[in-house]
Formats: C-alpha cells, structure tokens, sequence
C-alpha cells in the first residue's frame, strides 16, 4: 500500500520555514531543528516533531512536513519548487510536464486549484505556499484525502489507517452500520471513516491547511436543482470523452518502464507452460504494459486503445506500445462456475485478441478461484470492500498480467445514465427522451401482460422522484429504515441476485434507498443510521438535481471500492490503471447529454465512437452486450463452495459484538443462499467482507509510526467495542 502524509502546526513561525523546511536539508531529515527556530522542547509540537512514518521518504521538512511512504517507483513523485516557500508535489501517474506543474503552481497560489486537476493520469496533489497547506483529492474518490485533529494541527494522508493510528483511534460503529445500510448514500456516511476521529474530504474537493486550521473548498461546479446545465452537442461530448481517454492511456503509456522485481529463479521448462505461465505461477507480473480483456467494452476499448490502433505516437513508427512489443491482454476463464453469455464473452475476447499487436493469455481456474476462496490469507486494507471476498479471484489473472495493467473499472458509473436521470429529463420538460429505455425495460422484462404496464409504471416512479423535495426523500429513507421495510415494489435493487432490471430501475427513482445487507442489521443498526439520515436532512446542503445526485453518489462508491480492490488484490511491482476514474475522463463524461446517456447502450456506443476516432472499427459480433449473470454465477456457486468456513466465520463474529448483526440470523441466510434461495449475495459479500476486514484489523502487529513520541498502541488495539444502547 503506498500513501503520504503529512500535518500542519500553529507552532512554527514563518521565519524558519527556510531553515528547517527545505526538502533534503539537514535538519528536514534528521528531526534537527535550526538556531531561531520557534520550536521548543517539551512544547505541545515536539510530538509532531518526534513521530515518522515507518518505511517513508521524505520530500519536505518543517515547520509542515510531507512524507511518500510505501513502494512508489521514482517517476511517481514528483516536486517542484521555486523557493522555500512555495513548492508543489505530485504523487501517482501525471501526464504534465515539469512547466505545467509550474504553471500549476502560481496558479494554486493564486487560489485556482482547478487547474491542477486538469491533468492526464491519476494522481494527488499537494501545494505549499508559506504557512498554507492545499491537499487536492480527485472527482471519482479514487484517490481520496483524509484527515484528522493531532497536536495543536492537523494531518492528514491518503490512507486512513495512518491517521487512524496517530491518534490511537477506535472504531467508529456507526460509520460501519451506515456502510452496511446504505453503501452508496452520502447522506449516511456524511465524512466519516471506520475510524472514529478520522475523516474524509468529498470527491471534487481539497483540503487546505493555514498553521493548523482546515477548510474544506470544492473545486468542481455542482449542478443546480432547479436549472439544468448547459447540454453540448453530442457528438462534441462524445469527441471530448475520446480526448479525454486517448490522453488517459497516452499518460500511461509515455511513462518510464518498470520491471518487476526479482522473483524466485526460472526453474526451467515445465511441460504445457511457457515462459509467461512459469513467471505467473512464480508470483511476478510481466515487464511492459497489459490490459484486461474481458470481452466486455469498456476493457476491450483500453486495450485496443493501449495496443495503439492505429498509432498512439510515442514510438518510432507510433504505433503500438513500444518498439516490437506487443500489448499482453488477459482474459480469465472461470470453469467452475457457468453462466448466460459467459461464451460469447470468451469469443468476443478471442476476436479481439486476433490482432498481432495483442499478445493473448488466458488463465484458467476452477473452484479455488471462486469468490469466498482462501478468505484466511491476503493483505489488510484500509477500509472494508466486497472486493475482499473475491481478492483471491482477481489475483490469479492480474498475476498473468504485466507491470502496468489497464483495467475497465468505473465506465459503467461513468458513462451510463443513472435511472435518476429520467427524473431530471422530466424536471426540463423533456418527456420524449424517456420514451425509448422505458420501451427497452419492458424489452426486457418480456412479453406478458404485466409489460404492457411497464412504461407507465416507470413514469410514474420518475415523476414522483422529480417531485420530491430533497428533505422529504431522506426523511422517507430514515422512516423505511427504521420500519425495516425493505421488501417494497422495487426495493430490492441491481445486483443483489433477487430483482430484475425493472425492480433495480424503479428502486434507483428515489433520492436514497436501502443496500443489500441493511436487512440482515439489528434494529439498533438500522435505527441510528435512521438517526444519521433525518440529521443530515435538516442541515443545509448544496443540492443537485436527484439524478445527478444519484450518479455522483454511485461513482463515489465504485471508486472507494476499486481503491479496497487494488489494496486487496496488489501484486508486487505491479500498478493497476482504472483511466475510466481519472479526472479529465470524468468531467469529459458529465458533458455527455442526459438524453444521450439514457438511451439504450449508450456505453457501447459511446465506447464504439471512440474507438472509431482513433481509427479502430472492426469490432466483433455482439460487441458492448453487457452481461453480470456469469457474476452472480460465479458468487453462488462460490458461496456454495465455502458455506461451511462461512458459518464457522459467523459463529462468534465481531459484527455481532458490535451490534450490527445477530449470528443466527446470517448463518440462516448463508444456508438459504447456498440452498438457491432468492437471498441478496451483493448484502452477504457485503457482510462477509466486512468480517473479515474487522479480523484482520484486530489480529494486526505493529503499527504505521516510529519514533521517541510515537503513538503506544494501534489503531484499534482494544478490539471492537461493545453496542451502546440508543
């Protein structure tokens, strides 16, 4: 895991930022501090003084220090100053040249902190100008910003835990009740962390520092709830998420070249392995770039798009990703678990693979990689994710991938339309637009008589959400929540293996709605996170239209997970690259017109323009169908597999101490589950997930800190606290 750190004080004067603050100085680098300095022993500062993170590097001393701690590979830190007290770092993957950044920084300096934002690449931003401190997150929340009170300041990181052990925290269990009740509801979760002291700045915001104090400032326009925002052309939107992706590849690709790092010695041969297969079974990713190739559009648009076809420049006949190499596309062949369309995908990645410039590998599994597998081993991560229960899955085919993998997480929250966007069309008048996903849904459904009257239906549901106030929609959440009314006319939701496409769209035309596991939660559970829902109704908040609400609620949530994804599923030397979450592909994304995005495979089509721009068009039959029945395939016949271990798990579970579940209650859903019982397997990875993540927190040694004042203890070192009563 790789972060940084760093605090802002009150205690050092501006005087001595020179002395004791420049980055590879003396004193910076030793603790020292020099003559005048404010600084006195025993002060309430000495402590910040004395503490360093374990394992870090450090790019600038006092009087507010920043560390890079972790594995992070040269090229991704990057500092540029133009004296003592000005000077900009830039950690992660950024396309921006040595000037940009400069210019970035009189410009952050200035107060316009959009500008370092508009970069290619993913990455976090930090900017010092005298006394003030400007952390920048980024808009999807995959690379997010924490922070935390300490020592007469504040500090902040991009990891939680950190700061979750700098101040010795315990765990917050209300933050994990409304991460359990409601994943994706702002409303709920509000700012808070797993760790109680320790919070988070919003998607689109930064978090600027002066001697110690905080403000927390938004960078990004919000959309108003009465006027919608000026709609482009299509075709210019569409011509903009291209440019906007051909840069987020090219940033990628332009970078510096790494190679693993040393793995266990080449045997030899094995009979029926190359030299790809014997590496990955070595646990060492391949050297150059890769890229999923799932069959599926969103992965089969990076790689063609990394393979260069035609041509990213950046070689020396620009075309393809380097001289002679071919781009390693990795497709995972699950054969334990069968499902509809699970074929066609395997074919479509053949097609693609086809073309010389791609080199195809395929990994092949059977029951050890389905998801609930070998839940006893893997990393510890910053905060709990579904991704834990299937880490060992995604394992096997990253490991068969190189050092630099492209995958398609994010596009589906990126580029689709929320079904909340139908109520924002009727909110401008625009009723035409619904016509044709409305005639798509009862598609779907299939003929029946009950089809006839889904259109209907649907716009009923979209026009009683454009009427709702947003008050009133979150204070309706808190009453469901606390009545344990879950089982509602389209309740039940997308992906949680009960409802279909019309209950997943009429559950998602509401401003908040319960998650799979909320109702698995003790009534205490559900009636403080209630509590939390009809607070947050009453404060002021600046309130976007419900459908643009919606759909920044539900990136926010893909990117925390991709984030728990990448922790939960690292391989050594390797880096993971998600392009679809990157800012400029963001913002090129909300330009795209509400009517544009809700017709029917909108994704591919947007994807196949894209493609088409940069000169690729033969593209396989059946290209852009979307499919997550082999999905939930797979997680049954997983569940099935393991449900023994995962009633062992639940029979004396720290959720249950907590007060967040009963014991019996989840060893009965597991059995129903694994019995083919219509039980939510999205709500049940959720809780096993979640128990696993408190497990391996409460078993940790050690701790991120070191020095003469380091904290005495972990964060959460006394276990998981006993329920209060309400």
């Amino acid at each position: 895991m790789r972060w940084l750190v760093g605090w802002s004080s009150v205690a050092a004067s501006f005087g001595t930022v020179g002395a004791v603050g420049t980055p590879g100085s003396a004193g910076a680098a030793n603790g020292t501090h020099a003559p005048g300095s404010s600084y006195a022993p025993g002060s309430s500062d000495e402590e910040s003084r004395t503490v360093h993170p374990v394992g870090s590097q450090l790019l600038w001393g006092d009087p507010d220090p920043l560390w890079a701690v972790g594995d992070w590979r040269p090229d991704e830190v990057r500092t540029i100053g133009v004296d003592p007290f000005t000077r900009l770092a830039v950690l992660g993957c950024c396309g921006a040249s040595d000037e940009e950044l400069r210019v970035g920084l009189f410009a952050a300096r200035g107060g316009a902190l959009r500008h370092l934002t508009a970069w290619a690449g993913s990455y976090t931003v930090v900017v010092q100008a005298g006394r003030r401190v400007t952390v920048v997150g980024d808009l999807a929340g995959a690379r997010p910003v924490f922070y935390t009170p300490w020592a007469n300041g504040t500090a902040y990181a991009t990891a939680a835990l950190p700061l979750a052990d700098l101040i010795e925290a315990q765990l917050d269990i209300g933050h994990l009740a409304a991460l359990l009740a409601c994943p994706d509801v702002p409303e709920a979760l509000r700012d808070g962390t797993p760790y109680a002291g320790v919070r988070r700045i919003p998607p689109g915001h930064a978090l600027v520092l002066r001697e110690g104090s905080r403000e927390i400032t938004g960078y990004e326009q919000v959309a108003s709830l009465a006027v919608a925002a000026p709609q482009l052309d299509p075709q210019r939107a569409v011509d903009g998420v291209r440019e906007a992706l051909v840069e987020a590849v090219r940033a990628r690709l332009t970078a510096p070249r790494h190679a693993p790092e040393t793995v266990p010695p080449d045997p030899g041969p094995v009979p029926g392995m190359g030299p790809a297969e014997r590496r990955a079974a070595r646990g060492g990713p391949v050297p150059g770039i890769g890229a999923d190739l799932s069959g599926g559009s969103a992965s089969a648009t990076l790689a063609l798009l990394a393979a260069g076809l035609p041509g990213l420049p950046g070689t020396v006949l620009g075309h393809g990703t380097g001289a002679g190499e071919r781009l390693l596309a990795v497709t995972f062949n699950d054969l334990a678990a069968e499902g509809p369309g699970r074929e066609a995908e395997l074919e479509r990645a053949g097609a693609i693979a086809a073309n010389p410039r791609l080199h195809h590998v395929v990994v092949a599994a059977g029951e050890e990689a389905l998801p609930y597998a070998d839940l006893d081993s893997g990393p510890l991560t910053d905060e709990p994710g579904p991704s834990l229960v299937t880490a060992e899955r995604h394992r096997r085919r990253l490991v068969a991938g190189s050092a630099d993998h492209f995958t398609g997480n994010g596009a589906r929250q990126v580029l689709d339309a929320h079904p909340a966007r139908l109520a924002d069309l009727l909110m401008d008048r625009r009723r035409r637009d619904l016509l044709r996903p409305v005639a798509a849904l009862a598609k779907v459904e299939g003929p029946s008589a009950h089809s006839l009257f889904i259109p209907l239906t649907v716009y009923r549901a979209a026009r009683r959400l454009a009427r709702t106030p947003y008050r009133a929609g979150i204070e309706e959440a808190a009453v469901r929540l606390k009545e344990r009314r879950f089982d509602e006319p389209g309740a039940r939701g997308a992906g949680n293996g009960t409802g279909g496409a019309l209950d997943a769209s009429l559950a998602a035309l509401a401003w908040t709605r319960p998650g799979p596991a909320a109702r698995w939660l003790t009534g205490e559970a559900l009636a403080e996170v209630s509590v939390r829902l009809r607070e947050s109704a009453l404060r002021p908040a600046s309130v976007q239209r419900p459908g643009e609400a919606r759909a920044r609620a539900a990136l926010a949530r893909a990117a925390a997970d991709h984030r728990v994804f990448e922790q939960a599923a690292e391989v050594r030397s390797q880096r993971l690259h998600a392009p679809f979450l990157d800012n400029q592909v963001v913002r090129a994304a909300r330009t795209l017109p509400e009517s544009l995005r809700v017709q029917p495979g909108a994704r591919a089509a947007i994807l196949r323009a894209v493609l088409s721009g940069a000169g690729i068009q033969d593209l396989p039959p059946g290209w852009g169908a979307t499919s997550h029945a082999s999905s939930a395939a797979a997680a049954r016949a997983g569940l099935r597999a393991a449900v023994g271990d995962l009633i062992a798990l639940f029979d004396a579970p720290l959720l249950a101490d907590a007060g967040l579940v009963e014991a019996r209650v989840v060893r009965k859903a597991l059995r129903a589950a694994a019995d083919g019982e219509p039980v939510p397997l999205d709500g049940l990875a959720d809780l096993v997930s979640t128990e696993l993540w408190l497990r391996r927190l409460v078993s940790r040694r050690g701790t991120c800190w070191t020095g003469t004042a380091a904290p005495r203890q972990r964060a959460v070192a006394g276990g998981v606290p006993p329920r209060r009563a309400l």
